[in-house]
Formats: structure tokens, C-alpha cells, sequence
């Protein structure tokens, strides 16, 4: 490979003219088609073959949907006498008269029609349903009602929305992500003492993201696609697109330190850390597609719209990117220092000199890897007691008035009012299947944590019935989990007694199986990836110890970013630092996600530093001494690189939507330790401790092994050889 990637190196720097005009024109390409098609994304995150799927499919068979159009729930709430005062009536019909004249609106139920008040006569909500589904709702349909609301709240009269029509959009590109960008920028700027070499990894970057953007939102009119995606392929190609440019800027700047020709070191940066990249790139990638051995659709496809992002990125890095410092010439060489970076970022050290990280880490390895395995055991506490489900409108901020209607609607009607379970039952084969649904479903209004059953509304054919169950809590308590659980048990009995089919759907016994089934895919997941890093790893290093080594961090890191993840999201510690309105339960996929992206990174970084303790090893035979080598040449690299990660995944912890910053929140952290605490600290302390017998291979397994040169040594000792 770093043969091939050699040869590629030395194309792009012939071609460099070619290469950086095709790559322009292969964005302009993708984007026109990009834009010109728009976006096709879907909210849906559904697991087929799941009970309350199956509920799903018999209410939609025994109850035929009339339509989907979206719908909007208008809640009220007076402070002032009751909404039946002659007053507030006169507001809330004149208002629902306003919103008809919007030709969309297809019908509405005022509270007065629908008997949709509370008890006390103070909250109560009208229902609007429009021609469209909820995501064709137009702006001007949304803007329409919030000017009626708005005008009702002028009038004393508390107005908010809730419904299937979103008025919080998912925003990706905000101010917050230009910031990540700006942090990256300083750190790539302090990391080369140069402004100009710290712009060509984010331009290349962008020009990657770009590219992989586009293919991913023409994809999405295809294909069912999850709006997150493009958020996760945004982060990752962004990070990575950044990180691999730095890496073989880096070996670029250190083999021209040495003395080769120009076009030469970019060849060698190509096979060198290039051969790292495109091997780091696979092990992403691989993790990624690997997301489709949980056999969920949305979280499958979340993968490979990312690794379609990060194989964008690849392709950038090893062939853009030796074109675009083929172009640049001296003007980003070690020698072309900015005076005012260099001053801040302290002496410029001699050629192999010692790095004083390496020196303390390889002091007292001991008690550098006790103090490691104890910070990240503590880390990983939390992660015992971890919740999973889905954020609703209840973990959104105050400030959204989808929030604050979901407080109103669990004040006036109960907590179980924002998540009620729908129970369909059917009766197979019987005379008179009405009563018996009455008697196998009977037992539900005594079972604990029950506020009320509605009564039973018979299907057209007279099979099935569905009744409501309102639960005493809410839709996350885990009171409410242990209530589905409970219907389904006395369920699986009446199904063999009495032939009756009691199902629970509704969202929240949706997002209770979506996590199930998610929290059981996880284990699997993790052991499959594991399993593959460790045979990767094995063939890249030659060795059995070094493979352990590695794994055995990244379990360590997976679990303390987990546990800091419950920490935080949970049971709510720092929440407010991170603008995290309510605790709550974990993103149900969001484990799963971080286990697949985090093995990726975790393997980029043990690659990179790793790969150049071997490559010293090889060559002294001194345990100790590659280790501090691979410290003082590559540590600086990683450690920007985890770094501009962070700087990256961190911005997105300030979006509104609580998805979106739960998955920049961990991500962020996640990094933050692995490169630092993982492979900067424990990995070279466990290296010293196990010396030469790091490297053992047995013979037998050494000749089965295919050889993979990721250090690109074929290509540096033929350039020895030749020179």
C-alpha cells in the first residue's frame, strides 16, 4: 500500500493543476445536482419486527388512517376565571375561525366540541389537521398560527403549540460550528507556527465535507434517511477531513526538516502517513458499515451516510491534499515560521530532542497506568445505572413553546397525558369478540401506576377494539416502562386462554422497544468491533500484546464516556454548563453511535502514535526509546488532532436540538479522552512496562499474517538506498 500511495503522491504532485481542478469541479458537480434535487430527510426512527410495530400493523389493518395530514395542538390556559367564561370562549373561537381561513387547514376540534378541557376548566387544547403531512407544512402555514397565538397571549390568554408539525427546526452550519472551525484553526496555526499551513487542512476539509454533503443529500432522495445523518456525516467528515490533512501535513514538514527534495517529501508524507490514513480512514469506515449488523434501518443508515463522509475525506487527504502542497511550494516549509506564532508557542526544539510528556509518562509507567485505570473506572460508574429513550418536547428548553406546552398539557391532564398507551386487541375466531376484548382487557384499570382507561372504540369489522390507558407518570419514568411490561405479561396469558391479542402501541411503548432493542444490539456490536481490531491490529503491528493493549483502552474509554454521558444527561450534573434544560434519559442510539465512531478514532490515534514507536523499534531494538520516539514525533500531532476533534464535536454541544447536542457532548468528551488520558497516557506508560515482549509474534502466526506496511518502511529504505 505505501507503495501505491508513493506513486499516487508523486501523480498528484505532476498533476497537481489537474487533480485541484477536477476536485473544484467535481464540488461544483455534486452541488448543483445536490441542490437542484433538495432534501429528502424523514424524523422517522423505527425498528421493524418490534411489538409495538406489530400493534401498529393491526391498528392500521382493523383502523384505516383517513389521512396523515399534520397536525397541530393549540394549548389555552387562562389565569383569569375558567375558558368557558364568556370572554376567553369568544377569544379561542374567534382565533380558531382565523387559523380555518388558512386553506391548508384541513379541520379543527375547538376545546368546546371536543371536550378537551381539564378538570378545573383552566387548560384545555384545540386540534388543527392540515391537507399535508407534517413535513410539507408550510412556512407560511406555521407563520399563520403563530400570529394568531401571539395575538391570544397579547390578550392575557397563556397560547402554546405541540402536534406533529415542528416549529423548532434542526439546524446544522450555525454560528456555534464557524467557532469550532475558528478553535481548529489557532490550534493548526500554534501546531505549525504558521497561518498559511494551518488554512490548508480546513480548506481541504471543507472541500471534502462538501463533496460528501452533496452525495449524501442526493442519496436521501432515494433512500429513507434520518435527518441526524447529515448532522453525524457533518461532524465526522469535518474532524477527520481536518486530522488526516494534519497528519500528512506534519510528515510532510518533518521529512523536508530532513533535508529531502520538496516534491519528494510529499511523496513520502503520502506513503508514510498517508498508509496511516488510508488504513485509520478503513477502520472508521468499517465501524461505520458495521452499524448495519443491528439490523435497524435508521441507525444503518446514519452509518453510511458517515462513512460516505469519511470516505470522501480519505480520498481527499491522499490525493488532493500532496496537490494542494505541491502548489503552496516553500511557503508553508518548517523554515517559513510566522515570528509572533512562534513566540507563543515557546522554543523551537532541536532535531531529536527529548519530549518532557514522554519523559514523565515512561518515569513511572506504574503508577502513570494505576492512576489512568482509576480516573476511567470512576468515569464509568454512571454508566451502571444508564436510561435509555427518546427526547421529547418535555426535555426541550422553556424557551420553545413546544416545551411549554407540554407542561401545560401534563398539569391540567396528568404526566402520563404526554405519553398515553394505546392497547389494540383482537379476537380471533369468536361470536361475539366485543366482550370478550372487555374481559381479557379488565384487568388493565387495576394494574399500579394506571390514571385512567378510556372506553373501548370497536373497529369497522367488529375484531379489534382500542382502548387509551393514560399512565400516573411520565412517558420517561421508568414507572411507565415497568407498566408496559406489566401489560404484555398478563397479555402473553390471555393470548393462550382466552384467544384474545392485547398490543400496546403509541410512542412511548415505541421508544421503550426502540431502546430494548437497541441496549441488546450494543453488547454484539461492541464484541464484533473488537474482534476486528484486534485481528487489524495484529496484522499492522505484529504482535499479540500491543492488539490486547489497544482494545483494552478503547473498552476503557466506550465506558467512561458513557458514564459521563448518564453523568451529565441523567441525572443532570453541569447540565446548565452544557445548556441542557431537563434530565433526562440517554439518546437510545446514541450508545451504539458512539461505539462505532469512537473504535474509528480510537484506532486512528493507537495507528498514528503506535505505528511510530514500531517504526523506531524496528530500527534501534530499544523498547524504551521507541516509545519516547513515538511520543516526541507523533504526540504533538496527536494531540492537536484530538484537539481539533474536540473543538469540532464540542461546537455542536450548543445546537438547540437535544439529539444533536447529546451527540457532540459525547463525542467531545469521548476524544478528550481517548487521545489524552487513553493513548497519550496509559498506552506509552503499558508500553514501557511490557518492553520488547510488546512486539512478540509467533513465528507461525508471523508467516499466516499478511504484512501491512502502514509505516511506509518499503519506501523509505528504498529512499535511503537510493540516496
Amino acid at each position: 500500500m505505501a507503495q501505491l500511495l508513493f506513486r499516487l503522491g508523486e501523480w498528484s504532485v505532476r498533476r497537481r493543476k489537474m487533480v485541484i481542478a477536477g476536485g473544484l469541479a467535481l464540488l461544483i458537480l455534486v452541488a448543483s445536482i445536490g441542490l437542484g434535487m433538495g432534501t429528502s430527510f424523514t424524523g422517522e426512527m423505527t425498528i421493524p419486527g418490534t411489538k409495538s410495530e406489530q400493534a401498529g400493523e393491526v391498528l392500521n389493518a382493523e383502523f384505516p388512517p383517513s389521512g396523515d395530514g399534520g397536525q397541530i395542538r393549540i394549548i389555552f390556559k387562562t389565569e383569569k376565571g375558567t375558558l368557558e367564561t364568556e370572554s376567553n370562549k369568544n377569544m379561542i373561537n374567534q382565533a380558531l375561525k382565523e387559523i380555518q381561513t388558512d386553506s391548508a387547514v384541513k379541520s379543527f376540534i375547538s376545546p368546546y366540541d371536543g371536550g378537551t378541557m381539564s378538570a378545573d376548566k383552566k387548560i384545555g387544547y384545540a386540534d388543527v389537521t392540515y391537507s399535508q403531512p407534517a413535513a410539507e407544512v408550510t412556512e407560511r402555514s406555521k407563520e399563520h398560527i403563530l400570529e394568531v397565538t401571539e395575538s391570544l397571549r397579547n390578550k392575557g390568554l397563556q397560547t402554546e403549540l405541540a402536534g406533529s408539525v415542528a416549529f423548532s427546526e434542526l439546524e446544522v452550519g450555525a454560528v456555534s460550528e464557524v467557532i469550532g472551525i475558528l478553535i481548529a484553526f489557532m490550534i493548526l496555526a500554534f501546531t505549525f507556527t504558521s497561518f498559511l499551513a494551518a488554512g490548508l487542512p480546513i480548506l481541504t476539509a471543507v472541500i471534502g465535507l462538501g463533496i460528501g454533503l452533496m452525495t449524501i443529500i442526493i442519496g436521501s432522495n432515494f433512500v429513507s434517511m434520518s435527518s441526524f445523518s447529515i448532522t453525524l456525516a457533518v461532524m465526522l467528515a469535518l474532524a477527520v477531513g481536518i486530522d488526516y490533512a494534519l497528519f500528512i501535513m506534519s510528515r510532510y514538514r518533518q521529512q523536508l526538516a530532513e533535508g529531502y527534495e520538496r516534491h519528494v517529501a510529499i511523496a513520502q508524507a503520502n506513503a508514510t502517513a498517508g498508509s496511516s490514513v488510508v488504513f485509520a480512514g478503513l477502520t472508521v469506515i468499517i465501524a461505520l458499515v458495521g452499524l448495519s449488523v443491528v439490523q435497524i434501518p435508521f441507525i444503518t443508515m446514519m452509518g453510511l451516510a458517515a462513512a460516505i463522509s469519511v470516505f470522501v475525506a480519505v480520498l481527499i487527504a491522499v490525493i488532493f491534499v500532496p496537490a494542494v502542497l505541491a502548489v503552496t511550494g516553500e511557503r508553508i516549509s518548517p523554515a517559513r515560521e510566522n515570528k509572533w506564532l512562534r513566540r507563543w508557542s515557546g522554543a523551537k526544539k532541536e532535531h531529536g530532542s527529548e519530549n518532557r510528556w514522554g519523559q514523565v509518562v515512561t518515569r513511572k509507567p506504574w503508577l502513570t497506568s494505576i492512576l489512568c485505570i482509576v480516573i476511567l473506572s470512576v468515569c464509568t460508574l454512571p454508566f451502571l445505572h444508564m436510561q435509555l429513550g427518546l427526547p421529547d418536547n418535555g426535555l426541550k428548553s422553556t424557551e420553545t413553546t413546544e416545551r411549554r406546552g407540554y407542561d401545560l398539557l401534563a398539569e391540567g391532564f396528568g404526566e402520563g397525558f404526554n405519553g398515553p398507551l394505546i392497547i389494540v386487541a383482537k379476537a380471533a375466531n369468536s361470536t361475539d369478540p366485543q366482550s370478550e376484548i372487555a374481559k381479557a382487557t379488565a384487568f388493565i384499570k387495576d394494574l399500579p401506576d394506571v390514571a385512567s382507561v378510556s372506553p373501548i372504540i370497536p373497529s369497522p369489522s367488529g375484531q379489534a377494539a382500542i382502548i387509551t390507558v393514560l399512565p400516573e407518570t411520565g412517558p420517561h419514568d421508568i414507572r411507565t416502562t415497568a407498566l408496559v411490561q406489566s401489560i404484555r405479561d398478563h397479555a402473553d396469558n390471555i393470548l393462550q386462554k382466552e384467544n384474545v391479542d392485547v398490543l400496546i402501541t403509541g410512542s412511548t411503548s415505541v421508544n421503550i422497544d426502540i431502546s430494548e432493542k437497541l441496549s441488546e444490539a450494543l453488547p454484539k456490536f461492541a464484541l464484533l468491533i473488537v474482534g476486528l481490531a484486534f485481528v487489524l491490529l495484529m496484522m499492522v503491528f505484529r504482535s499479540i500484546l500491543v492488539p490486547i493493549k489497544a482494545v483494552l483502552g478503547f473498552l476503557f474509554t466506550l465506558g467512561a464516556t458513557l458514564g459521563f454521558v448518564v453523568w451529565v444527561i441523567q441525572d443532570g450534573y453541569l447540565g446548565n454548563l452544557f445548556g441542557i434544560p431537563e434530565p433526562g434519559p440517554v439518546l437510545n442510539f446514541l450508545p451504539i453511535l458512539v461505539t462505532g465512531i469512537l473504535f474509528g478514532l480510537a484506532m486512528d490515534y493507537e495507528v498514528f502514535l503506535v505505528s511510530r514507536m514500531r517504526e523506531d523499534y524496528t530500527h534501534t531494538g530499544d523498547a524504551r526509546q521507541s516509545v519516547r520516539s513515538g511520543i516526541r514525533h507523533s504526540g504533538p500531532v496527536v494531540a492537536a488532532a484530538g484537539m481539533i476533534m474536540i473543538a469540532v464535536f464540542a461546537s455542536f454541544i450548543f445546537a438547540e436540538d437535544t439529539i444533536i447536542k447529546s451527540m457532540g457532548l459525547a463525542l467531545a468528551f469521548g476524544i478528550l479522552i481517548d487521545a489524552f488520558v487513553v493513548r497519550m497516557t496509559l498506552v506509552p506508560a503499558i508500553m514501557t512496562i511490557l518492553g520488547k515482549s510488546a512486539w512478540y509474534l509467533p513465528n507461525w502466526l508471523n508467516r499466516i499474517l499478511p504484512n501491512i506496511d502502514v509505516e511506509g518502511e518499503s519506501v523509505m529504505n528504498r529512499e535511503k538506498k537510493s540516496a
